[in-house]
């Protein structure tokens, strides 16, 4: 389906989205610069022409925008009057692409497209970004590039800024490689092969620096057990962002698998606190 195609499909999903009194519950399609973005979108029921915050959800590597932990966070921001767009990044999920091909910088560049659609849409107040390990990566550099007026406010869980040390050690998710002279893919325990465009970008991907242009309000929370990405880079996002704070959850993992219910509140409960 050609990028026209899929802007028409969009328009028409606006054009046919309910009105008051029932949530909404969209999937679609939405146009990235690797093809096509599978997206759902949870609307809350609002009054007729009345705009509410969209929340965009970014998920991690290998995962999709399903999951206990987003399930949680949709369910809780629902309850409070927030409306959530969540898809499925580029080669993950149900969108288009190669994972050999995927990339982080070409996933802040779905990010950017996906909210832009959100920022499109006639029911939209404004947007704010989510984001869980990788995706909490991509979601604090989309939001740096965007700036304040774009996204309103940014959760990061587990953000994994380690993915850049892990390249320049030669380790990612246990695979190992040099750096310095990658291969055409590593082929990493769980299957995927990891291109080397990954590795070539994450060497000097500039993090922390695009992080810190973001001046909006942030909330980190990361588990103090998270041993594939420590606690301790979610700290640097906390110094180098202006306006952040952080919840470091004692006995946590890096999926908040201990406790989901409560990571999926904190995150939604600051969120409509922020965005009230």
């Amino acid at each position: 389906m050609s990028i026209k195609k899929l802007f028409i499909l969009s328009a028409l999903l606006w054009a046919v989205l309910p009105g008051a009194g029932a949530q909404t519950d969209s999937t679609f399609y939405i146009a990235g610069p690797m093809g096509r973005l599978a997206s759902r979108l949870q609307l809350p029921a609002t009054e007729p022409g009345k705009r509410c915050h969209i929340v965009v959800l970014c998920h991690g590597f290998t995962g999709n925008m399903g999951g206990p932990l987003f399930d949680g966070i949709v369910r809780d921001l629902l309850a409070e009057g927030i409306g959530v767009l969540r898809f499925d990044f580029n080669a993950h999920g149900r969108s288009d692409g190669e994972f050999r091909n995927m990339t982080v910088p070409n996933e802040i560049e779905d990010a950017l497209a996906v909210v832009d659609w959100a920022r499109r849409h006639p029911q939209t107040r404004d947007v704010s970004l989510l984001g869980h390990s990788q995706g909490g990566v991509v979601a604090a550099m989309a939001a740096g590039q965007l700036g304040r007026k774009a996204v309103k406010a940014v959760v990061l869980m587990a953000p994994a800024a380690v993915l850049r040390d892990d390249a320049l050690r030669g380790n990612t998710m246990g695979a190992f490689y040099d750096p310095w002279n990658a291969p055409e893919y590593v082929q990493l325990p769980s299957g995927h092969q990891l291109g080397r465009d990954y590795i070539r970008t994450a060497l000097t991907l500039p993090i922390y620096e695009t992080a810190a242009r973001y001046e909006g309000p942030v909330f980190i929370i990361h588990g103090q057990a998270d041993r594939i990405v420590p606690y301790t880079y979610g700290e640097r996002f906390r110094d180098v962002m202006p306006r952040s704070v952080i919840e470091v959850i004692p006995g946590e993992d890096h999926g908040f698998s201990a406790d989901t219910p409560r990571a999926a509140s904190l995150a939604a409960s600051w969120l409509a606190k922020t965005l009230r």
